[in-house]
């Protein structure tokens, strides 16, 4: 890779940085070829971006970037950037199923909001419900006291018969 395709991919690494809503860094070394077309197929599903280059062309790119810099430290050895686009819970909730089903992935740190996020806060974002559901927990827990006054109003009602 000579000079200007360095520059080229750095560029467009900053474009990424600037315009995603978070990212996430991942170790992918011992996936296969095919297991690799998989995640990104998947990323891409759910609206987001893997990209995989040099870690040092990964660090140029972020240097300047306020939402990259947290993610600097964890950019070295062999990993990949996850770019999220508005479907952030959609995309790590992926990313924790693939890495369920091929060990050799690794969720490392993320940036969202720029504010670092490590493992363990991903896969505990992994597991939340999605927000359909929390509305309906939410209706559900609304709807349960109402429900009960109308029981007992009923039932006193049936009494005084």
């Amino acid at each position: 890779m000579n000079r200007q395709e360095k520059s080229q991919v750095v560029a467009a690494l900053k474009d990424q940085f600037s315009q995603s809503t978070g990212s996430i860094i991942v170790g992918y070394r011992g996936l296969s070829v095919n297991q690799l077309q998989k995640l990104r197929r998947g990323i891409r599903q759910n609206g987001g971006t893997f990209k995989v280059t040099k870690a040092r062309l990964m660090k140029l790119a972020a240097e300047n970037i306020e939402t990259a810099q947290p993610l600097l430290p964890y950019l070295k050895e062999q990993v990949g950037l996850v770019f999220l686009d508005k479907q952030d819970p959609a995309i790590i909730k992926y990313l924790h199923t693939f890495s369920k089903e091929n060990e050799a992935l690794k969720m490392v740190a993320g940036s969202l909001e720029a504010k670092l996020v490590d493992a363990a806060t991903l896969t505990r974002l992994a597991l939340l419900p999605s927000r359909e559901v929390l509305l309906a927990q939410v209706c559900g827990i609304l709807k349960a006291p109402i429900t009960k006054l109308a029981f007992v109003v009923q039932e006193i009602s049936t009494k005084k018969q």
